[in-house]
């Protein structure tokens, strides 16, 4: 087996093997950390039936030990951050905080978290933001990724989690639909659950690109960019048309088709072969793979989402499971393919503006007397809804919006949209605060930066794309200077007048917290235990506390989430991307990951092998679309948009659409992909549209028009 091996404190602690999990995407591949001496870890995959580690997993230990780790608070003074004692840089924080919440009220401190954060620290940072602070200010980078899936599920079915079925499931199946999805880069070993549809010939890839997904699969629809939901109305139209659907479940367990049926009607295979490109004949095809499967599957990710329109895109793909008969039946089923490691967690307990643990609306007064008893608080002392995620950073520094803001397990100088916009408004905070493993571009921009704890150096919980709750375990000490997430929102809390019981630091303790916070919510964990989970139990939420429940693998079998129990079509119709090409931006830019990096690359462009591998951010352009615009293979070239430009090396790949560039999102300064991304929000889920805006491309020297 391959080891991937870190350099560590002379201190680090030799230990027994420990089994945990990696640490990035929220497939949470299981892997055993074997302290060897006191200056390596060596990595294994607990399970490598189940597809191993990929090139991040196996690498994800160098980090740990690296040079770039931060060990020491940081300040800013001048143009500069110099070092500075934890009870400096928290009496900095605190009295700040205090000084601004006098003057302007609680909604001038804000707070951003993420979709990495465990369990245990997403709860007590929504918890910190509405009790310590009192604000209504706090979102998350998850608004970035999934939120419009979440949407069109709650909307379709009463209920969000990911797969609402176990991933083996997928084993099983004839047939899978991935639209927008490319896990052969973004988490490879997805794939080993795919082999039996890719065997059957029944693996059907939504994807303007030829991805290496897509090359694995029988049918590739490739649609312009923007234009996924027409792509699902036609095949919809030819499951109708060719006496496809499965009228019995549409009758027996659905509502609202005839309704949705009328925009779709219109939307003929022919037509959308105008709209998309994709084949008349390949949308019939895509029909008939999944109506004759005997287990089909329709699955979603962001290419799907990230649009103006990603709710009613998500729920066009939906509609058509509902009409096919998948969803809710054992062997079949819609899902969505989280993207973070906790992304699915981190949404449930009260990171995002609108929500409080156990996924109950924080507008609902039951839910909010019930949170307000757990807390020891009155319901009133609850702020309500604040910004969605780019609206909020959006607002920052402006006369209405916030003038402090504290950052947690996120980089939105790089991952978020209109990125130099976003830049602009941090540098107008009065108080920026990052709490980071790394010197990341946002923090560097920060007044005050506080080292805290990695991954294999913690204990806590993550809930994986199947809705699984998985405990990481710590297998290393961590460096002498650093603190958990838990310990700095304690000591900030103290500061800030609370009692210390009320912000816990130790990680089981928080848990046993958020069971009691999410009892009787959609998303119930108050039959999750820590000692359930070191025995190995496999609990699928919710999980009430009722003696001997052993969770819910499988939502929906015999009702969905709504009242009456039937799922809900959506009415829903075609309108193009927020902006769409034209004279002078005459392309379309679309962004993604790639194998060997994450999200905004902060930590994966720090590890050696990663960031040989990709060292930085290149376009992908078709041959001919490189020629007229005087451009060659290797060439340095900016892409060009409406917000700004990005400096990127050409890579000419004839399967491109010669109308579409591909530029991943890592990399940081002139190469952010996120310089001309569009924030054009969805209506429903507040979503940005990353995935389509109009640019065009030249020569990375010529002066271009902003």
């Amino acid at each position: 087996m391959r080891a991937a091996t870190s350099t560590r404190p002379a201190d680090a602690a030799v230990g027994a093997a420990v089994d945990t999990h990696c640490p990035y995407c929220a497939l949470q591949c299981g892997m055993t950390l074997s302290p060897a001496g006191r200056t390596s870890v060596r990595v294994r995959p607990r399970d490598p039936s189940a597809g191993g580690l990929c090139q991040k997993g196996w690498t994800a230990a160098a980090l740990l030990g690296s040079p770039a780790r931060l060990t020491t608070p940081l300040l800013r003074n001048g143009g500069t951050l110099r070092p500075a004692s934890w009870d400096e840089a928290l009496g900095l924080v605190a009295r700040r905080i205090k000084e601004i919440v006098a003057e302007r009220g609680p909604d001038a401190v804000a707070v951003f978290g993420g979709g990495g954060l465990t369990n245990e620290k997403a709860y007590l940072l929504g918890k910190f933001a509405r009790v310590a602070l009192g604000t209504s200010q706090v979102d998350y980078n998850g608004r970035f990724c999934m939120s419009s899936a979440a949407a069109a599920a709650h909307r379709a079915f009463g209920l969000d989690r990911g797969l609402p079925f176990p991933l083996a499931d997928l084993d099983g199946a004839d047939a899978v639909l991935l639209a927008g999805a490319n896990p052969a880069e973004t988490m490879p070993p997805f794939l080993s659950h795919l082999r039996r549809a890719m065997d059957a010939g029944g693996l059907i890839v939504v994807d303007p690109r030829r991805t290496p997904t897509a090359e694995r699969a029988a049918l590739h629809l490739a649609p312009a960019p923007g234009t996924d939901l027409a792509l699902a109305l036609g095949i919809l139209h030819a499951a109708v048309a060719d006496g496809r659907v499965d009228h019995a479940y549409v009758g027996d367990r659905t509502t609202g088709f005839e309704e949705a049926w009328r925009p779709a009607a219109a939307w003929w295979p022919e037509r959308v072969e105008r709209v998309t490109g994709v084949a008349a004949a390949d949308q019939r095809r895509a029909a008939a793979i999944l109506a004759e499967a005997a287990s089909a599957y329709v699955l979603t990710a962001r290419g799907a989402e990230q649009h103006a329109t990603g709710v009613d895109t998500v729920g066009a793909w939906i509609n058509l499971a509902l009409a096919l008969g998948l969803p809710g039946r054992l062997g079949s089923g819609w899902g969505c393919l989280t993207g973070q490691g906790n992304g699915q967690g981190g949404r449930e307990h009260g990171q995002k503006a609108d929500q409080l643990p156990g996924y109950r609306r924080i507008d609902d007064p039951a839910a909010r007397a019930h949170v307000a008893r757990v807390w020891g608080v009155e319901p009133s002392v609850l702020p309500g809804p604040g910004r969605s995620a780019f609206e909020l950073l959006d607002a920052l520094g402006t006369s209405g919006g916030p003038s402090a803001l504290l950052v947690f397990g996120s980089n939105p100088v790089v991952s978020a949209p209109h990125s130099a916009r976003v830049a602009d408004r941090l540098a107008a905070l009065d108080l920026l605060v990052v709490s980071d493993i790394v010197l990341s571009e946002t923090a560097r921009a920060a007044d005050a930066v506080l080292p805290i704890t990695q991954w294999a150096e913690e204990d806590g919980t993550l809930t994986n794309l199947e809705g699984r709750v998985l405990l990481r375990r710590r297998a290393l000490a961590p460096p002498p200077g650093v603190r958990t997430d838990l310990e700095v929102l304690h000591d900030l809390a103290v500061r800030l007048g609370q009692p210390p019981e009320r912000f816990p630091t130790d990680p089981e303790t928080v848990f046993t917290e958020l069971r009691a916070a999410s009892e009787g919510g959609p998303a119930d964990y108050s039959g999750v235990t820590w000692d359930r989970l070191r025995a190995g139990e496999r609990l699928h939420w919710p999980v009430p506390r009722q003696p001997g429940h052993q969770g819910t693998p499988r939502l929906f079998l015999d009702r969905f989430a709504h009242p009456d129990g039937r799922a809900r079509f959506a009415v829903v119709d075609h309108t193009g991307p927020a902006e769409p090409p034209d004279e002078e931006f005459p392309l379309y830019a679309i962004t993604g990951r790639v194998l060997q990096h994450y999200q905004s690359g902060a930590q994966t462009r720090r590890v050696e092998e990663l960031r040989a591998a990709v060292p930085e951010a290149y376009v992908e352009v078709h041959p001919d679309t490189a020629r007229r615009a005087g451009l060659r293979d290797g060439a340095a070239a900016a892409v060009v948009g409406r917000r700004g430009r990005v400096l990127a090396t050409v890579r000419c790949v004839p399967s491109m659409r010669p109308d579409v560039v591909f530029l991943p999102f890592h990399f940081p300064g002139a190469q952010r992909a996120n310089l001309v991304t569009n924030p054009a929000l969805d209506p429903v889920s507040r979503m940005p549209e990353f995935k389509v805006c109009a640019v065009r491309l030249s020569a990375a020297g010529e002066r271009e028009a902003q």
